[in-house]
């Protein structure tokens, strides 16, 4: 029995410190347990052995901020060896109340470990104390991130302008390695992000009465397509900021602390105002600006067949890629043709400015004077606050040679009309034969060259009448000739983002305008109509298929996404097609 215990006791003074010493320990270490919406978390991983493939939690409720930062510690004490190696993160909570970091994970000389969740709790935001040593303090009260709107109230289609500017004061300094955390959100809003052009220039102004540098990060023109309240989501960025200490190197310079911040633009409310019902044009279309309007014609007399353009175009500023223009009337004695749009736009601080205009062919079929009933256009003046009309100039066509109208058959006026009787010595005196031709006879007259040339023209004369029949065939087909028109529409709508399929970005802000357009064309909508239920709604009482609204919806809800996340050319060209044969299945819907 005594040999028993002193084995007992042997084992608890030597084997077991063994043991334990050999145990590998993976455990997660927070700075805090409690902390305020507006402060920062750190949280260390640490492994007293070295493993591989490490496996972070996804920090739900959390951003981070930084991480992971990788540290490792090795040492050896009295013959004693002490190992550490840490994984270090840095979180910003999204929200209050508790929250849980899940478990981390590391693979250690072949297992796998994991650590223990944490719990943390997030309270209100809390004040930071006014310590003029405190680097974060001094960080937070020097570098500020400010959205400036142009308009906080403007009507709908109304063009406003976001600049965003980061003011940094001279007391800190700020190098250009800054983040973006959360890019801005325009959700109800047609936006365009102006090019910055080079570098970020450094502009010399006052924030709060105070001097301070800027640089502007970025300048975006925004059309709002809803009334009310609209939110613009922030920018937020996580900046480095270098902070003067109080604390002097070897040569007697101040040193810095570095220190990183989270700081955002702030949420902006627009309040949009409706476009005034009172005195609103039949012919208004949603235009928004300052405009010019007139139409012209490329030839005022042409024989029939031949082919003549109509243009009907608006230049100015405002919303020019968000309205329709006017649709002339013609006469039916002409051939009509689906317009060609060109659009010469440019976008600046203000908003847009340029040309819209659409191209019609036209093709008389009958010879005849035509007029062409003059057009015209509305728009609503933002500072005149009223909607303004302007006439187009009337155009006559005359064509001059070429069939007749079908004329009135009979006598229309009621009087008797005396037949004709004719003398048959009256045309006597008339010569049949001629004397130049009697003294100059043609050589080759009566030749076999002579009556081959005749055999030809009389051989043109029925392949005349057949290709006039293929073609009266070509223009009878219906079925045909709407499909062709379908390619013309297509073409139509499509050619702006057609032109824009190596640049993603370009590509889909123009994909979703001409889906816009062509929507807007097809369900006599205004802009401010186009949400997806209203589209859907509208789309299956025109009998269009369920699996045609599902892909434009899914369509344009790509378009709305690609705003903020990368395309690739993949992509581009699959929902180019996409977006063809969509337009494709709508425009066959019954109408």
């Amino acid at each position: 029995m005594k040999v028993f215990v002193r084995w007992i006791i042997y084992a608890f003074v030597f084997v077991l410190p063994l043991v334990l010493g050999a145990q590998v320990e993976f455990v997660a270490k927070v700075s805090k347990k409690k902390l305020g919406l507006n402060e920062r978390l750190r949280i260390d991983f640490e492994m007293n052995e070295d493993g591989d493939n490490f496996e972070p939690p996804d920090f739900e409720g959390f951003r981070v901020l930084g991480g992971p930062n990788q540290s490792i510690s090795n040492s050896w004490i009295n013959g004693k060896r002490s190992y550490s190696k840490t994984y270090s993160f840095f979180l910003a909570p999204l929200r209050k109340g508790p929250i849980t970091i899940g478990q981390a994970a590391i693979e250690i000389d072949g297992e796998r470990y994991k650590s223990v969740s944490v719990d943390v709790i997030v309270t209100e935001a809390v004040e930071i104390p006014k310590d003029g040593n405190n680097a974060d303090y001094l960080a937070s009260e020097n570098v500020h991130l400010v959205a400036e709107v142009s308009k906080t109230n403007p009507y709908l289609n109304e063009a406003i302008t976001v600049v965003y500017k980061l003011y940094v004061s001279n007391q800190v300094s700020i190098t250009s390695n800054w983040r973006e955390i959360d890019s801005p959100k325009y959700a109800d809003f047609w936006s365009q992000t102006l090019d910055q052009k080079g570098q970020l220039q450094i502009y010399e102004g006052q924030y709060r009465g105070e001097d301070y540098r800027y640089v502007i990060l970025r300048t975006t023109v925004l059309y709002p397509q809803k009334t009310g309240e609209l939110s613009i989501e922030p920018l937020t960025l996580d900046v480095p900021i270098d902070v003067r200490s109080n604390r002097r190197d070897f040569f007697g310079r101040f040193m810095t602390t570095r220190v990183n911040k989270t700081i955002s633009a702030g949420r902006r409310t627009i309040d949009v105002k409706p476009l005034p019902l009172e005195n609103r044009p039949e012919d208004f279309t949603g235009a928004v600006g300052y405009f010019d309007f007139d139409t012209s014609i490329s030839r005022s007399e042409l024989d029939a067949q031949e082919s003549l353009e109509y243009s009907v175009t608006v230049r100015g500023e405002g919303n020019l890629k968000l309205f329709e223009l006017p649709k002339p009337q013609f006469p039916n004695a002409f051939e009509v043709y689906e317009p060609a749009r060109n659009d010469k736009i440019s976008t600046r601080t203000d908003g847009m400015r340029g040309s819209v205009s659409e191209v019609y062919t036209l093709v008389p079929q009958n010879q005849g004077t035509y007029p062409l009933a003059s057009l015209s256009f509305s728009y609503f003046d933002p500072n005149l606050e009223r909607y303004i009309t302007k006439n187009a100039e009337d155009h006559v066509v005359n064509v001059i040679n070429g069939p007749e109208l079908a004329a009135a058959q009979g006598n229309t006026t009621g009087q008797s009309v005396a037949p004709v009787t004719v003398d048959a010595d009256r045309f006597r005196y008339i010569k049949l034969e001629s004397e130049w031709l009697a003294k100059n006879p043609i050589p080759w007259f009566g030749t076999w060259a002579y009556w081959r040339w005749i055999i030809a023209f009389l051989m043109l004369i029925p392949l005349w009448f057949t290709v006039r029949a293929i073609r009266e065939r070509y223009l009878g087909d219906t079925a045909a000739r709407a499909l062709r028109q379908r390619k013309r529409l297509i073409a139509q709508y499509l050619s702006e983002a057609k032109a824009q399929q190596n640049n993603p970005a370009a590509f889909y802000a123009a994909l979703e305008r001409s889906l816009h357009l062509f929507l807007k064309a097809q369900l006599k909508l205004e802009t401010s109509g186009l949400s997806k239920e209203n589209i859907s709604a509208l789309m299956a009482q025109r009998q269009v298929a369920a699996e045609a609204i599902e892909r434009l919806i899914g369509l344009i809800e790509r378009c709305e996404r690609a705003r903020y996340a990368p395309s690739t050319a993949v992509d581009v060209q699959n929902d180019y097609s996409e977006a063809q044969e969509v337009i494709s299945m709508i425009n066959t819907a019954k109408r």
